[in-house]
């Protein structure tokens, strides 16, 4: 009976140690394949601004681009193909160049409380001032041909959302600034400038300055 025991172990499949990590490591690249084009497969199509917005901006299709990515759990938050109405939406908060647009950055009516009020500089804009910055608005009253009262701010914080330099090569005006103000401030600013008051614009100081 001994005998047949030992031939029966001898008879017996052995196992390669080797050919078990083979068979592991096999295994590993197998799923770490299947998890890269599982990540390939979780990208969305959502879009983007192709210039920089300012609050109550409306946007259509035309000024957005689609942008493939991988956003996980966040991708519902995000404004995507087929989401955009037939009229368009209203841009919240300003957004740069390429932003993704969040939702939470547009809506369907402007509820900004912001109106668009044109000023002409007097001078030269400081280095870089563009849409997306923000100024405060000083006045100074004429109160006499040449005379002025101390200037004060009129406008604190006001956006720029855009800048118009003068077109054609015989033109005589200044840069104007397009400036987002609460409505409330319109009449006072249309004021100022129908009355030939001093209106400068002072680049606004942020909290890290």
């Amino acid at each position: 009976m001994a005998r047949r025991t030992d031939r029966a172990d001898r008879g017996a499949l052995r196992l390669d140690p080797r050919l078990l990590i083979g068979i592991v490591l096999i295994a590993a690249s197998t799923a770490g394949v299947w998890a890269l084009v599982s990540g390939f497969d979780d990208a969305i199509e959502v879009y983007s601004v192709r210039d920089t917005v300012t609050p109550g901006t409306p946007i259509a299709a035309a000024d957005l681009t689609v942008e493939s990515v991988r956003l996980g759990a966040t991708a519902d938050h995000y404004l995507a193909p087929g989401d955009l109405p037939d009229g368009g939406l209203v841009v919240t908060r300003t957004m740069e160049a390429g932003e993704l647009v969040p939702d939470s950055a547009v809506d369907s009516v402007d509820r900004t409380g912001l109106a668009t009020v044109v000023v002409p500089s007097r001078g030269a804009l400081p280095s870089g001032l563009g849409a997306g910055a923000t100024v405060d608005v000083w006045a100074a009253r004429l109160v006499d041909r040449g005379s002025y009262e101390p200037p004060a701010v009129l406008v604190a914080g006001a956006e720029i959302a855009g800048v118009q330099e003068p077109e054609g090569m015989v033109a005589t005006g200044g840069v104007s600034v397009e400036l987002l103000i609460p409505r409330e401030k319109v009449a006072a600013v249309l004021q100022g400038l129908a009355a030939g008051d001093a209106i400068d614009l002072v680049l606004a100081r942020t909290g890290a300055d």
